[in-house]
Formats: structure tokens, C-alpha cells, sequence
């Protein structure tokens, strides 16, 4: 099955949760250091972490949401999943 042919039989599951599951990592991978940062301050902050890992929290979004938004990025991952569908 080619790739183009496989992208039109995408089901739900595959387009709303598994392609962005594998986003989500990626990006958490390219966001390394503000995920360090934010699970370091919940560690340390206990059940006090809402209010004292706010720029912490905020830097994270910062970095993990244009990511999220990147069409490119998500055709990256589309184009990765799919090519491992097609291997199975």
C-alpha cells in the first residue's frame, strides 16, 4: 500500500489520538529542558505546584504549543506513523 493511498483511509483513532500521541512526545523530546524544569518544580512543590510552578508551566506551553499547531509537524509524524503502519 503506498503512503498517499494509506493517508486516506487514516482512521479517527489513528488522526485524533495515535498521530498526536507520537506529536506529543516528539515534542516533549524538543522541549526537554522545560519539561525538566516544570516536573522539577512539581516535585519540589508538592500539592502547592499550581501556584508555584506557574512560570514554569507557562514556559512549557510556550514551547510544546506552536508544535502542536505545526501543520509540518504533524505531517512529519503522519508521514512516520504511517510508514510504521505500512511496515506492520
Amino acid at each position: 500500500m503506498a503512503l498517499d493511498s494509506a493517508d486516506q483511509h487514516l482512521r479517527h483513532v489513528e488522526k485524533d489520538v495515535f498521530i498526536p500521541k507520537i506529536m506529543r512526545e516528539k515534542a516533549r523530546q524538543r522541549c526537554f529542558e522545560q519539561v525538566q524544569d516544570f516536573t522539577k518544580c512539581c516535585k519540589d512543590s508538592g500539592i502547592l505546584m499550581v501556584i508555584k510552578c506557574g512560570k514554569e508551566n507557562s514556559a512549557l506551553k510556550e514551547c510544546l504549543i506552536p508544535y502542536y499547531n505545526d501543520p509540518a509537524f504533524y505531517e512529519e509524524y503522519k508521514m512516520e506513523y504511517l510508514k510504521e503502519r505500512e511496515d506492520f
